[in-house]
């Protein structure tokens, strides 16, 4: 019964008679020296008898000078115990293999691999090496490399991290879509909102499927398009689920060398355009010369532009807002209450005269029209303000005279007192009956002060206090 033998780690020519009994020694030497890049006749103890060197940059690092010194020393301190090894191994004639070690050099180690075995029944041995520096280049580029891939492979997930965190955060609903197959290869959260569906049901769908039945031709001509021109306005089409109109936007991409759809889908809201011109509005009220602030029931203040924070005298409008509109406007107690119940009875007033206080005490006379409106189910009052005391003291003094008439008269109630009513009104009759005088009699101040019953002097300082003409003695 044959046995199975396992073979050999080392075999031996198979035809000994083959291989020359005796080689010439230069032969031989020739034979050893070929062998490897750099061969060492050693003896029992590892000394170097002869060296043969047959890659020249190993000659210029010394290799051929180390004849009579220790082929162990000639070596790195961690390649040291290998090469013991190697010795010990050789005169103990075990299968020789073959060991890198580093031989130190200026320009940095040299690595070599060894084998070392006996030579034939002397005591000595022979160490046969190749040089591993251009094998170590090349591990060492091929590591490199490799260090370079596994980078670019990191930065390409952290990459694709980024890209796919912001593709899922987005608020904005984006389509990819096989420009080949018209098919939805991704779809943000966003997009699965908009279109009523759930999480990760619309890849592989149809692009057209996310329109209205009648308008998918459209869309699907209008992918093509955006094939074709980068910039291509966007479309209108209606959504298929929700039956609402929606703007889309197609630009072509390719990824891994495939045509791809990047598709955004913007849903127009109704009452944007009304929303548009609520910011104009509000922009507008805010420019606005004459002041506006906005009160809620309790008459505290919502909103203020910048006319009546300046009118105020306040830093900013959000040191008014909350504020009781009664801090600046009417007299205390009396105005405000009188335009609030206007308001209520009549829903609007209109170029109502009453002072404004300023923080820093500044008092002005104003105009004040009002409306109420309701906002969000509560009543709400808007109020403009006009400064008037400006355009009274750019005036001439003469129009600043004692008032002429009833009207101007009952303006000055709370004003002013009423002993001062009334000597203003005094003074207004007084003033009347002499320029009425002085007109009936052509300017005749002695007939005028006979007519009033008064005399000529008591006249002339009337006239003095009034400002009515010269003071010159009439002598007629």
């Amino acid at each position: 019964m044959n046995q199975h033998v396992a073979p050999s780690p080392n075999t031996a020519f198979t035809a000994p008679g083959t291989v020359p009994g005796q080689l010439p020694a230069s032969v031989a030497a020739s034979l050893l020296a070929a062998v490897g890049d750099v061969t060492f006749i050693l003896t029992g103890d590892g000394t170097i008898i002869d060296v043969a060197v047959s890659q020249g940059d190993l000659a210029n690092h010394g290799f051929a000078d180390w004849i009579g010194e220790s082929w162990v020393g000639t070596m790195t301190p961690e390649s040291r115990p290998k090469a013991i090894e190697m010795l010990q191994g050789a005169a103990a004639a075990t299968p020789p293999r073959w060991r890198q070690v580093n031989h130190p050099a200026a320009g940095g180690d040299v690595p070599v691999r060894y084998m070392v075995m006996a030579l034939g029944d002397s005591e000595r041995l022979i160490a046969i090496g190749r040089d591993m520096r251009v094998a170590a280049a090349m591990q060492q580029r091929l590591l490199q490399t490799q260090q370079s891939l596994e980078r670019d492979y990191i930065r390409l997930r952290q990459a694709e991290t980024r890209y796919r965190l912001l593709f899922d955060m987005a608020s904005e609903p984006v389509l990819i879509v096989d420009s080949q197959s018209r098919r939805i290869r991704e779809a943000n959260p966003a997009a699965h909102r908009v279109l009523d569906a759930r999480e990760g049901t619309l890849v592989g769908n149809l692009a057209s499927m996310v329109v209205v039945p009648e308008q998918r031709d459209d869309f699907v001509a209008y992918l093509g398009a955006a094939e074709a021109a980068d910039d291509l306005d966007p479309a209108i089409l209606r959504l298929n689920e929700h039956g609402g109109d929606a703007k889309f936007s197609a630009r072509l991409f390719r990824q891994s060398r495939t045509p791809m759809l990047i598709v955004r889908i913007e849903p127009v809201i109704a009452g944007a355009a009304e929303r548009r011109i609520d910011a104009t509005l509000s922009d507008v009220v805010e420019r606005m010369p004459d002041a506006f602030v906005l009160a809620d029931r309790e008459l505290k203040v919502l909103t203020a532009n910048a006319a009546f924070v300046e009118l105020a005298e306040m830093p900013s409008a959000d040191r008014i807002v909350g504020a009781g509109l009664g801090t600046w406007l009417g007299r205390p107690g009396i105005d405000l209450d009188l335009i609030v119940g206007q308001l209520r009875d009549h829903g609007s007033v209109r170029n109502l005269s009453t002072i404004f206080r300023g923080a820093a005490g500044a008092q002005e006379e104003i105009e004040i029209s009002g409306v109420i409106a309701a906002i969000n189910g509560n009543d709400c009052y808007g109020f403009t303000i006009r400064n008037v005391g400006r355009r009274l003291r750019d005036v001439p003094v003469a129009t600043r005279d004692m008032p002429r008439s009833v009207d101007q008269l009952t303006e000055l109630v709370g004003r002013i007192s009423l002993k001062e009513i009334v000597r203003e009104s005094t003074d207004m009759i007084e003033r009347l009956c002499i320029e009425a005088a002085l007109a009936y009699t052509s300017d005749n101040r002695a007939s005028a002060a006979e007519i009033l019953g008064l005399s000529r002097q008591s006249l002339y300082s009337k006239l003095h206090r009034h400002g009515l003409g010269n003071l010159v003695s009439d002598t007629n």
